[in-house]
């Protein structure tokens, strides 16, 4: 007799990357980092902590993919490191393309309460002088990497600069963490016999802490900075 073991998931196991690599294994993992970066459902999935976790478990994944594994740490994390910025380009890409299909309609909207044309001005300028290094860096911040290429489209970033910086963003971030993650926990345990495996829910905590901590320090001290007398003075 089949058992629904599907609606004992819980939110906690929805956050937790190990949740995913456990029951999903490589091709949910994929799946996710698309989403996460190309899909405006998928801001409150596990991107950072996730890849970091896969690192650590980079050889159970390959053997999930090949049966015997390729025998190598470093092909199994180079194999890993370009199927997961692969999903990760094509997902910015994804989120690129509805933001341009979708941008006309917002550019010729009437403003109100809660919508400001300028804004779109703003940020075309924005992403006009800067838009490579935004796309990059976003990548590395939660939430803001979700909505980056979407604002992209939106403002018509242009389409060969976006992919150039799109590609340099979504490797260098996937390697970060992946190698950051396998390297890490093998330093430990040789070092200090510290298996970060047993202690998941620290390590999560201060990924989420660490890679959050430059949206909250913006988002409350700009806020407190704009109202100073001298940022108002043109």
């Amino acid at each position: 007799m089949y058992t629904l073991t599907f609606l004992a998931i819980t939110l906690r196991d929805l956050l937790n990357p190990e949740f995913y690599i456990n029951n999903g294994g490589l091709w949910v993992l994929l799946f996710i980092v698309f989403a996460e970066t190309g899909l405006m459902v998928g801001f409150f999935l596990p991107g950072d902590s996730l890849l970091f976790v896969a690192g650590i478990y980079s050889q159970k994944l390959i053997e999930s993919l090949m049966h015997r594994g390729t025998g190598s740490n470093l092909a199994d994390l180079l194999i890993l490191w370009v199927m997961i910025s692969i999903c990760g380009i094509l997902g910015n890409i994804a989120g690129y393309w509805f933001g341009k299909k979708s941008g006309h309609f917002l550019f010729q909207r009437k403003d109100n309460f809660l919508f400001k044309k300028k804004h779109l001005f703003d940020a075309k300028a924005f992403y006009d002088k800067h838009g490579g290094q935004a796309i990059v860096f976003a990548r590395f911040l939660p939430i803001i990497r979700t909505f980056a290429p979407i604002v992209a489209g939106i403002v018509q970033m242009d389409k060969k600069k976006f992919i150039f910086y799109n590609i340099i963003g979504s490797a260098s971030w996937v390697f970060l963490m992946l190698f950051a993650g396998h390297y890490l926990d093998r330093f430990f345990i040789s070092k200090f016999g510290f298996d970060l495996k047993k202690h998941l829910e620290i390590i999560v905590l201060v990924i989420v802490l660490i890679t959050t901590l430059p949206v909250l320090y913006k988002l409350f001290f700009g806020k407190r900075a704009s109202t100073h007398p001298e940022d108002n003075a043109i």
